[in-house]
């Protein structure tokens, strides 16, 4: 890239979330999508660690032969067989399709950030997996392994193949709706949908007073989710506003239309974890829950609710709303150095 001598300031009116002009992401100011700077310092206040966790009553209650059944164990295995490698999706497309085609510097700041947070999630995956003696390849490996997780994960990957090829480049109308159906379904469907109903079975696990140190590390990723989900609406409320040529009436049939796939797909995932059903949870109760949030995903965007569910699970928004107001610095049981006691 090219910087030019002598070239008049940046106009933040002419900053575009895509089709910026190339000087734009190497100036930070003026800023113009300022809700991505208020985000990015959002997320650095919540900074943790899954290692600051103790995980001595999981280790406990995960080798004692009554504390949990093995129903209970094989729909937690089956939660983490599918974070793994979801996170793992959610760390490519933000590097990897976002990133590169975004010419807005101060959304580029978050989606480092955001970027970061994904390989953290992993990270506690790994320590969750490693502190409670798990087989570590068929947990990782369970996306190969289990049909229902398979079928979530490779319909996400077919929106990257796109965005991902090396001649993609936006800037056409083909193009730029191909950009804003991928954000579409990363954040509606992959954090907005498929997320969510495995927050839910962790949180099952959180009311029955099982596995602490694991699902405090899950609702710290929780809070993290839900700020993406959020800063994904953003971004397609932005791209909407900027590219209203885009939203055409075909397209928002289209988005509709994955919704409903994707809620589908969750409902063979609900049945592979909740066999029986554990803690007054079953796969039945957790269709009316994902088709509920799914309601609520299309509604944010301005389209229309497809099922018209009640929420089943009333204190799942409870836990959530709790979640986001708690103080992530209450347990924490390692200080950071500070840049002056660093040694080297």
């Amino acid at each position: 890239m090219a910087i030019q001598r002598n070239a008049p300031p940046v106009d933040v009116n002419k900053r575009r979330i895509i089709n910026g002009t190339e000087a734009d992401v190497i100036q930070l100011y003026p800023m113009r999508h300022k809700f991505a700077w208020e985000y990015y310092n959002s997320a650095n206040s919540n900074h943790w660690l899954p290692t600051e966790i103790s995980m001595q009553l999981d280790i406990e209650q995960w080798k004692s032969p009554t504390a949990l059944s093995a129903d209970e164990k094989s729909a937690f295995e089956t939660v983490l067989g599918f974070f793994t490698t979801a996170d793992s999706i959610a760390a490519n497309n933000v590097v990897m399709g976002f990133y590169k085609h975004v010419t807005s510097p101060e959304i580029r700041m978050y989606l480092l950030r955001q970027a970061y947070e994904e390989a953290i999630h992993t990270h506690a995956y790994q320590y969750i997996v490693e502190s409670l003696g798990m087989n570590e390849a068929k947990i990782f490996n369970m996306y190969r392994e289990v049909d229902s997780i398979f079928n979530k994960e490779e319909f996400i990957l077919g929106f990257n193949e796109g965005i991902f090829d090396s001649s993609f480049k936006t800037g056409d109308f083909e193009a730029d709706q191909k950009f804003l159906e991928n954000w579409c379904v990363f954040s509606l469907i992959l954090e907005g949908i498929f997320f969510y109903s495995s927050f839910a079975v962790v949180l099952g696990f959180k009311r029955q007073n099982k596995l602490p140190g694991s699902v405090e590390q899950i609702e710290y990723i929780m809070r993290d989710e839900s700020m993406h989900l959020n800063f994904g609406i953003e971004i397609i409320q932005g791209l909407k506003k900027e590219n209203p040529e885009l939203w055409t009436p075909d397209f928002q049939a289209r988005i509709t239309d994955l919704v409903v796939k994707a809620t589908k797909l969750e409902y063979t995932f609900a049945q592979e974890v909740f066999p029986k059903g554990i803690f007054g949870l079953n796969a039945e109760g957790f269709k009316n829950y994902i088709e509920y949030i799914a309601d609520r995903r299309l509604e944010r965007v301005g389209l229309t609710k497809q099922f018209g569910s009640q929420n089943p699970f009333p204190w799942m928004s409870e836990a959530i709303d709790l979640s986001k107001k708690k103080n992530f610095f209450e347990t924490r049981v390692t200080e950071y150095q500070t840049g002056g006691t660093l040694s080297w």
